[in-house]
């Protein structure tokens, strides 16, 4: 606030803290004091005591007294012309919310950050708390997950013992070829199921093929192996685990800001068996099949063979209700796959 005198302001209205009567007065700043001049009333307060109003576009003015007394000003317009010819400075706070510019500039900021933290700060944050959670817990939960898929999505195998021990056995051999310490606990188990040919991976190491997909690939061992080792993958980057913390976190903010916990951990075992996986967990997932694939001497093309036939069975297939057979979002045949994936591992073989 600038020393010397100001013009006063007429039409301001006096509360002395004390009552609701208010008292019509005329303000004035000398020399760092606001004068308070009205019928009965003259006071003189320090300026630095008194807060003042940050300026809006409507509404009345109130200044605060360190008293308890307060001023107010229903002509907004005149305070403001009275408040700027007095020298008093607006902060940056104001003036950035009195400017279009300022607003759409932060709006555009806060859109950027949020699309920033969605893209890479949460699923960053998801790695980082993964870290520090025991595999005692992926187990438990992937436990908890199949035993509801049984229940609603899953039947127990009609395939033959020793074609499930024959297919079990490539699988194990082509691991062997790998250094024991890149090839995370897993157990493979097979289901007659509702989501057709398909194989997906649990929290804890349950990797789950169906008959389906068997049959789809006429019991190829190579074309299963390149599929299993895709769902390896996922359990040696903990996608699965990963993929939940990141919709808990998202959820946990979501119950902050609207209320209601009470579903949020009770529904995990659904939200693992409709969410997906993300883009770049597709792609390690596909490096892990790769990996395997090679490492034992069979050819990338694998993987090449198994999404041919997934695309011709999509094109021809129905449900026993006539409509699309239901889809398990972290299943590998449960979205299509782009040229990009076809050409990685085209390229692979090719190598």
């Amino acid at each position: 606030m600038a020393d010397g005198h100001s013009r006063a302001l007429h039409g301001v209205d006096y509360f002395d803290g004390r009552s609701a009567e208010a008292h019509p007065v005329a303000i004035r700043l000398v020399d760092r004091q606001l004068e308070i001049h009205g019928a009965g009333i003259r006071r003189s307060v320090a300026v630095s005591s008194v807060q003042w109003p940050e300026r809006t576009r409507h509404g009345a003015r109130v200044a605060h007294l360190a008293e308890g007394g307060s001023l107010h000003c229903a002509d907004s317009a005149a305070w403001d012309r009275w408040t700027e010819s007095s020298g008093r400075k607006e902060s940056l706070v104001v003036t950035m919310q009195q400017s279009w510019r300022w607003a759409l500039g932060s709006g555009v900021a806060l859109s950027a950050l949020l699309f920033v933290l969605w893209v890479w700060g949460i699923p960053w944050a998801a790695r980082a708390v993964v870290v520090a959670i025991p595999a005692s817990v992926d187990a438990a939960l992937g436990a908890t997950a199949l035993e509801a898929l049984d229940e609603q999505l899953m039947r127990p195998s009609t395939l033959p013992a020793a074609g499930q021990a024959r297919i079990g056995r490539a699988f194990e051999k082509a691991l062997g070829t790998l250094p024991a310490a890149t090839v995370p606990q897993h157990r493979l188990v097979f289901r007659n199921s509702k989501v057709g040919p398909n194989a997906f991976a649990l929290p804890g190491g349950t990797m789950v093929l169906t008959d389906q997909l068997v049959e789809l690939v006429d019991g190829d061992e190579a074309v299963l192996t390149g599929v299993l080792a895709h769902e390896l993958g996922h359990l040696r980057r903990r996608h699965g685990m990963q993929m939940l913390v990141q919709a808990t976190a998202i959820g946990a903010v979501s119950s902050l800001v609207f209320g209601d916990f009470s579903t949020l951990f009770a529904g995990l075992p659904v939200l693992l068996s409709q969410a997906s996986y993300s883009r770049d967990a597709e792609r390690e997932a596909d490096a892990e099949a790769v990996r395997v694939l090679r490492s034992a001497g069979l050819s990338p093309s694998a993987m090449v063979t198994f999404f041919e036939k997934i695309a011709e069975w999509r094109r021809t297939d129905k449900s026993a209700d006539g409509g699309p057979a239901p889809a398990l979002g972290i299943a590998i045949a449960s979205h299509p796959a782009d040229a990009e994936r076809i050409r990685y591992f085209r390229e692979a073989a090719a190598r």
